[in-house]
């Protein structure tokens, strides 16, 4: 059995493809950034007005692409502590990785899913991370 799934409680995604899709009992999550699902804002990003960023806040938007994860879990039929396995994107490893991963401890201290983490050039929009996440649906 596989399903396609959209959360009315996550960011949109940017083109033709879904939140989530479940195959079997494992539940594949596409790129899940931390952009509001209400207005499409980025939490904490400051842009000129060429769009180039002045100023980010890797705290709030960790917080906020969890809370997007969380919302794609729930509306695919699990929940947080399911968590098989998670890829996670920053765009600056070296001023970013303290703060993230100490908020990434706080939230998944009992999850204990497997983890990379990878420093990229850029994401899709002016995002400092991005999470990709592989997880269980009990039968």
């Amino acid at each position: 059995m596989s399903g396609i799934i959209h959360s009315e409680r996550a960011s949109t995604p940017l083109g033709t493809y879904p939140h989530a899709r479940r195959v079997g009992n494992l539940l594949f999550l596409s790129g899940i950034g931390p952009r509001n699902p209400e207005d499409n804002s980025i939490p904490g990003l400051e842009l000129d007005a060429s769009g180039n960023i002045v100023k980010y806040d890797i705290e709030a938007e960790t917080h906020a692409v969890f809370a997007n994860v969380k919302a794609v879990l729930e509306a695919s039929g699990t929940s947080w502590d399911k968590m098989i396995d998670v890829t996670v994107f920053l765009t600056n490893m070296k001023n970013d990785f303290p703060v993230y991963n100490k908020i990434y401890g706080e939230y998944f201290k009992d999850v204990q899913a497997c983890r990379t983490t990878v420093e990229v050039k850029s994401l899709p929009t002016p995002i400092s991370i991005e999470l990709k996440v592989i997880a269980a649906i009990e039968p």
